[in-house]
């Protein structure tokens, strides 16, 4: 029972219930927000936007075919010469005019500016598209005809002109909302005083002739020379000091000789 009318509080199992929720919330929050994920969100909404304009533009098209070969056989039988080729003609404008749209989709994805005669061949092709399909119902002055076979190019026209600003624009879109994303997630940094790593207290005891010296000596063999590059090598000593131990070893050596000899003269006179 709560003490003093107030209500009992949560379990152990449901705070720890509460606690296992706030963090995967948490983490949640986390991705949903990162800029990566917020960018590819406008950029999913861009693929859907590209399909169904690109869909629409599609059965415009192909909803114009039939007029067009109606206009362009101008009578001839069916299934004559003239009649089969009057089907390419509206194909032929239509698909340089996908052509069009399609470049335009990826020049607008990295914002890169078309000429002048990009729109021109956009706009001719669907004027003629337009002229084609509605140039019996003008002739026949059918106001319902022409308001009938106006619509799909005007529509054609219409999205084909605004897709690329919506390219554009959904760009644009993507970059600021990945740059958004990017100052929001991006923790505030604490600029704090540059600490000097402390210097490090060499312990290590410089070397004199003498340790030089010895180095040399414990390398030193019968039968080999001893030369300043000789020393160097074996002592990794300074090109300057090399010439003095050399000389000093080969003295040592020398002296050490004579003497060897001196002591060996007489045992053999003794032997005599």
């Amino acid at each position: 029972m709560a003490a003093h009318g107030r209500p009992p509080g949560p379990s152990a199992s449901q705070a720890q219930k509460l606690i296992e929720e706030a963090a995967e919330a948490t983490q949640r929050r986390a991705y949903q927000t990162h800029p990566d994920v917020v960018a590819l969100r406008v950029e999913q909404v861009r693929t859907q936007v590209d399909r169904l304009c690109w869909a629409g533009i599609t059965l415009g098209l192909g909803f114009t075919m039939t007029n067009v070969q109606a206009f362009a056989a101008a009578g001839a039988a069916a299934w004559s010469l003239p009649w089969l080729a009057a089907w390419l003609l509206d194909p032929t404008v239509s698909l340089v005019l996908l052509a069009i749209l399609r470049a335009e989709q990826v020049t607008a994805r990295y914002q890169v500016q078309t000429g002048p005669w990009v729109r021109r061949a956009k706009w001719l092709t669907v004027a003629a598209t337009y002229v084609m399909n509605t140039w019996a119902s003008y002739a026949a002055g059918s106001l319902s005809g022409v308001v009938l076979h106006s619509v799909p190019p005007l529509v054609v026209f219409v999205a084909a002109e605004a897709v690329t600003d919506l390219r554009d624009k959904l760009t644009e879109a993507v970059t600021a909302a990945f740059t958004n994303a990017s100052a929001v997630n991006t923790p505030e940094t604490v600029h704090q005083p540059r600490r000097e790593p402390p210097k490090r207290k060499s312990t290590r005891r410089r070397k004199l002739f003498g340790d030089y010296l010895t180095e040399a000596r414990a390398a030193w063999t019968p039968g080999v020379e001893i030369t300043p590059a000789w020393v160097r090598s074996v002592t990794d000593c300074a090109r300057g000091l090399s010439p003095r131990l050399a000389a000093a070893l080969k003295s040592e050596v020398e002296h050490s000789a004579a003497t060897t000899a001196k002591d060996a003269e007489p045992e053999s006179e003794a032997g005599q």
